[in-house]
């Protein structure tokens, strides 16, 4: 009878998606022996001296606050995690994430922000329009506006200001770039990126969430430059990240490090969860 090999390597998650699903078979397939842990079962007692006998931990939770808890939770006690828990607090928060872009000299689009609704509307004269007015948190191009003119930007101000919470009274201003119908998402794995993909759209917001279609984006040296350099600013690890090409060269928008990638591997022909499993393997190695 064979003896199952302890596991070294969890996936943590709280929503079974497709690429969970994904990531789950590309384990069995390698014969890399992974527990799963259901987040939303975990109960944790600080009082117990060794909470988890890992070594390595995929954290998928698609939650920001739970997933960033649990990160601190294992890195606590000496588990790495991918991704960090300085890293999820980073993408999570596109100020954060622009902050930590222009310490490096990543280009973006010009950005900007405001604690007051007056302050907001003077930035956006600066800026002229159409402007973009995003949430410092969220994913998926949820409560992204294109703001045409200062009526329409007092407006969303001002609904912003009575119906949202603290963090909907920070005011993210960002220029709008006339891109060619289409985004990029590269996926960065440590110092290596693996793929890319062209998100192409009618509409303006191009996620695939919103209804937009994934094609294979060709590597080339500027996009590996740009997205490693991006990749790096936040911490490093397990990212995708998240451009538009304009006519000053390529702008990193945000990067999401809890990516989705259930479009993009018959798309690239790159078998991303399986690069997934052996990103995690390297770091039992460097143990």
């Amino acid at each position: 009878m064979k003896t199952k090999t302890k596991a070294k390597i969890a996936v943590i998650y709280d929503r079974l998606r497709p690429e969970e699903r994904m990531l789950f078979a590309a384990f069995e397939s390698q014969d890399v022996a992974f527990d799963k842990l259901y987040a939303p079962h975990i109960s944790i007692d600080f009082s117990k001296a060794k909470l988890f006998d890992y070594d390595v931990v995929v954290n998928r939770c698609v939650s920001q606050s739970r997933g960033l808890e649990l990160s601190r939770i294992f890195e606590a006690y000496g588990i790495k995690v991918i991704n960090s828990s300085n890293l999820i607090e980073t993408c999570g928060d596109k100020l954060a994430t622009n902050a930590v872009l222009a310490r490096d000299n990543i280009p973006t689009p010009r950005t900007a922000i405001a604690f007051t609704k007056d302050t907001a509307i003077k930035i956006a004269e600066d800026f002229g329009y159409p402007l973009v007015l995003k949430p410092i948190t969220g994913s998926w191009g949820r409560m992204v506006s294109k703001i045409s003119d200062q009526d329409a930007l007092e407006a969303v101000l001002e609904h912003k200001e009575v119906l949202g919470g603290p963090q909907h009274k920070i005011f993210y201003l960002q220029e709008f770039v006339n891109k060619p119908g289409r985004d990029v998402r590269v996926f960065v794995f440590g110092n290596e990126v693996v793929a890319a993909i062209y998100r192409l759209s009618d509409h303006w917001i191009t996620n695939t969430a919103r209804g937009g279609s994934a094609v294979n984006c060709p590597l080339y040296p500027e996009l590996i430059d740009v997205s490693l350099k991006a990749a790096k600013a936040v911490g490093g690890g397990v990212v995708a990240v998240d451009l538009v090409e304009s006519e000053q060269g390529l702008l990193v928008i945000e990067l999401n490090h809890t990516m989705e990638f259930r479009n993009s591997v018959s798309t690239t022909g790159v078998d991303i969860p399986a690069k997934l499993v052996n990103y995690a393997e390297s770091l039992l190695v460097k143990q």
